[in-house]
């Protein structure tokens, strides 16, 4: 194992890179939210319309394509791949720019959740190529610190840039190019993408699985493999691939019943919900439909893809199917770090509203005052619980990494009462600051956790997989779930944010699990994997 004092340059070097990427990719996906009530005003859509944006539209591509791009990462060199997703992503986001109406808006955020799709699975796998285990909380921490700056800042310098632009060329001033100032918001966005893919694809590739003593041999057809994944995951595209590889009627015929039941699961959902909280149709496209239908039919589809996704997997690469399936502590991870999302993306995506609503405060006040502790704060968070869960797990392995989580989560949605309860403004901000420390510590450690349950080669299809189940439950349902149960309530979004933190008693009860199984189900993974054909 490498010493504490024995990091290389190259390592920190990867580690800025890697963190700057995570930064501009949260900038890049949020900055619709501040821009919304322009964009509505320009190009005449509503809520409706914007929501499939934020949400439904980004989160598909960016949850499907994870996968093949997950399996690409453990193949392929990482810095160049990032280098190329960055420059797609930030030419969708620049395209966003030049928008005169709803089609080509979505363009531009289907293209920047297929570019984003890579970021986690390539750069945790080569930031864990560079760190040993006892410096992963560290590393992890400066992650998600600079995930939580993104997301901060992309309300500042939305806002600000979009002001100042449509201030300068106000009274008859004839703006470059005819560009609105939300317009040009999402051009600057954009411009930080280029240096940044260059220097990516500059830096040296590390040794896959030297930090870990697991050297893996190199990938003949990642590409092939890629590709592969993709079409193994997408309806029909399965039963393709399950007839190619001589899986058998029996194969096919079990993942036609997981559809079937998934298609009246999902009904079911989308009826029961219509139900609690009707809502009128959406217009798009020249079809009208039913938002209900729309939202479950997307975790419906995301649903699939997992089913699909494992089923190929078995038959692409028996030992990494090993793994992950029979490894019970990485299967808890998943679904607590999906579950805590859920909870941080209800919460994140209604907050602003919730301080425009209950203290009648402006748009700009919200936008600078909240992004900004949003920044500073969510900072803290990681910083502090990274390097700490370092010294935990050196005392009590990963079972020390957990048990961290667990207090964290488990006093979070206390916290979450006196924050939704509070005053006025800035004793909402006081409990904020607390609260938002919380809601980001867990993550470094939950993570570090996650990731040593497979061997360094599984890594970027481990984070794609988390990554899926993530998005389609964090943002697919997180915000669907707070607004559907405002809805209910008329307009109480306090009460409706609270109520997702129903959720967390289930979290602890599987943090306990956890915590008895993380260290020996990591344990296993090498004798899982070679059980099943793995050269370790």
């Amino acid at each position: 194992m490498t010493p504490r004092h024995g990091l290389s340059r190259d390592a920190w070097i990867c580690l800025a890179l890697v963190a700057l990427m995570q930064c501009l990719s949260m900038l890049d996906r949020n900055i619709l939210a501040i821009l919304n009530p322009r964009i509505k005003a320009d190009l005449h859509i509503g809520d409706a319309e914007m929501g499939l944006l934020y949400g439904t539209v980004f989160a598909l591509f960016y949850a499907v394509f994870s996968l093949p791009l997950g399996r690409l990462a453990d193949g392929w060199r990482r810095g160049w791949l990032l280098a190329i997703c960055i420059a797609l992503w930030s030419m969708a986001t620049g395209l966003a720019g030049f928008a005169g109406g709803f089609a080509l808006l979505a363009v531009s955020r289907l293209g920047v959740g297929i570019g984003e799709a890579a970021g986690q699975p390539a750069g945790t796998s080569l930031v864990f190529d560079y760190f040993p285990k006892d410096r992963r909380g560290l590393a992890l921490g400066v992650m998600a610190a600079l995930l939580a700056a993104g997301l901060g800042l992309s309300s500042v310098l939305g806002g600000v840039a979009a002001d100042w632009w449509d201030h300068a060329f106000a009274a008859g001033h004839a703006a470059p190019l005819g560009l609105k100032g939300w317009q040009f918001a999402f051009v600057l966005a954009a411009l930080p993408g280029v240096p940044l893919a260059i220097a990516l694809a500059m830096m040296r590739e590390p040794v896959r699985g030297l930090s870990d003593g697991v050297v893996s041999t190199a990938d003949p057809a990642p590409f092939r493999a890629a590709l592969d994944v993709l079409i193994a995951v997408l309806p029909l595209g399965v039963w393709w691939t399950l007839a190619k590889a001589g899986a058998g009627w029996g194969a096919i015929v079990r993942n036609a019943g997981a559809l079937v039941a998934i298609v009246v699961v999902m009904t079911g959902l989308a009826r029961a919900c219509a139900a609690l909280s009707p809502r009128p149709r959406l217009h798009l496209i020249g079809l009208t439909i039913d938002p209900h239908a729309l939202q479950w039919t997307i975790v419906g589809i995301g649903a699939y893809v997992v089913v699909n996704f494992l089923q190929s997997l078995r038959l692409a690469d028996r030992p990494t199917h090993a793994v992950i399936t029979r490894s019970p502590a990485l299967w808890l991870c998943l679904i607590v770090g999906s579950l805590q999302t859920t909870i941080n993306y209800g919460i994140m995506g209604f907050t602003p509203a919730f301080l425009m609503k209950t203290w009648h405060l402006s748009a700009g006040d919200v936008g600078v005052k909240f992004g900004l502790l949003s920044a500073a704060i969510g900072m803290i968070g990681p910083m502090l619980s990274g390097p700490l869960s370092d010294m935990l797990a050196a005392r009590a392995g990963a079972g020390g990494r957990v048990g961290f989580v667990l207090v964290a989560l488990g006093l979070s949605p206390l916290v979450g009462i006196a924050v939704y309860t509070s005053p006025d403004p800035t004793t909402f901000y006081l409990r904020f600051t607390l609260y938002s420390i919380i809601l980001t510590m867990w993550l470094p450690p939950l993570y570090a956790v996650l990731y040593e349950q497979v061997l360094p080669r599984m890594r970027g299809q481990t984070a794609a997989l988390y990554i899926l189940l993530m998005t389609i439950l964090g943002l697919g349902i997180g915000p669907y779930w707070v607004g559907m149960v405002a809805d209910r309530t008329h307009g109480n979004l306090g009460l409706a944010i609270l109520s997702v933190n129903g959720l967390a008693p289930l979290i602890v009860v599987l943090l306990v699990m956890l915590w008895r199984r993380a260290e020996r189900d990591a344990a296993g993974a090498p004798g899982r994997a070679r059980a099943a054909g793995e050269p370790v």
